[in-house]
């Protein structure tokens, strides 16, 4: 049995989304186990009706705080020892758990886990990696949002940990790597990208070079490195542009009846794309670097969608992912 530690406090639903989805991929995943950290009220509620098979691998274990989700990352480690998210990592600290999933605020995540189970030896800063949907399936992009600066060094981590994760969780061998830029030649970008191209260069990696934003999309790699602050801001641009679309096929196609009669004859496509690009079938980010697993779910995630974080976490705990890193840092000499 693995287990998982699950904040069902944090987030901008209520636990019992969250208890929902645990409970999804308990269903899923016969030998998985589930520490519910929280409240007891909320937890025990939502666990009535339960299938006895799947509610026999679930423990509460209790928190009396919550960290909110616009406290600043500081206070959170100061103030919150005893709130469901540090109490989550402090889990996988302990080794009672192989890994933790939290949709609560970022910052204080990320600044929490690294405080509590460190980086790993040759790291020098955890990236938050996640998968957006692309024309070959998927494709693997960090940092989204960790860290708003980043070193050539940390950039050329970054794609390790990224080529890694691509490899060994989501199984794409010798994976293709892309260093996010302004253009694709060689004298384009700024003083850090133009040296972390360099070191990419040199490194073991599949190394194509510079990519632009379409490649995020068109199956040209399958890992794209780029800061926080920037993978941040396209992360949110396409969140943003996918509900654009969305309200505006919504909106023309109930304009008039005749556009209502041609919604009702594209639906079945309109039904497949919308599937394809179902963002709850992505969530789930990786905390990579640390020393243990931590997964970062969307704090509007519903149970479907937080079901998948959990997913994903488990499967990263069983393919060894925290060792794989540090065996390839060490190896390129970091």
């Amino acid at each position: 049995m693995l287990t998982i530690a699950i904040d069902v406090m944090s987030g901008d639903h209520e636990p019992r989304e969250r208890v929902a989805g645990a409970l999804r991929a308990l269903a899923d995943d016969a030998e998985l186990r589930a520490l519910l950290v929280g409240s007891a009220e909320p937890i025990e509620a939502a666990l009535r009706g339960a299938p006895a098979s799947v509610r026999a691998r679930v423990e509460h274990v209790a928190a009396t705080e919550i960290v909110a989700m616009d406290e600043p990352p500081r206070e959170a480690i100061r103030r919150r020892k005893n709130s469901s998210m540090r109490i989550a990592i402090d889990l996988v600290k302990q080794g009672r758990a192989a890994a933790c999933v939290s949709a609560g605020n970022t910052g204080a995540l990320m600044a929490m886990a690294h405080f509590v189970l460190k980086t790993l030896e040759n790291v020098e800063r955890a990236a938050i990696m996640s998968a957006i949907p692309a024309a070959h399936g998927h494709t693997h992009m960090l940092d989204l949002g960790a860290n708003t600066t980043a070193t050539p060094e940390q950039l050329r981590q970054f794609a390790t940990m990224g080529a890694i994760v691509a490899r060994d969780v989501h199984g794409i061998e010798n994976p293709r790597v892309g260093l996010l830029n302004v253009g694709v030649e060689d004298i384009k970008g700024h003083a850090v990208v133009q040296a972390a191209h360099a070191l990419l260069a040199a490194s073991p990696l599949n190394y194509v070079g510079f990519v632009e934003g379409d490649a995020i999309f068109s199956g040209a790699v399958d890992v794209v490195v780029t800061d926080g602050f920037t993978g941040n801001v396209a992360l949110k641009t396409m969140e943003g542009l996918a509900d654009f679309i969305g309200d505006r096929l919504r909106h023309h196609f109930g304009a008039s009846v005749r556009n209502r009669i041609a919604g009702l004859v594209a639906r079945p496509v309109l039904r497949r794309i919308a599937a394809e690009l179902d963002p709850r079938h992505y969530n789930g980010a990786c905390m990579v670097g640390l020393k243990g697993i931590v997964v970062k779910s969307h704090g509007r995630a519903d149970r479907i969608a937080f079901a998948r974080a959990v997913s994903l976490a488990a499967h990263a705990a069983r393919s060894g992912l925290t060792a794989h890193i540090a065996q390839a840092l060490e190896t390129q000499g970091s």
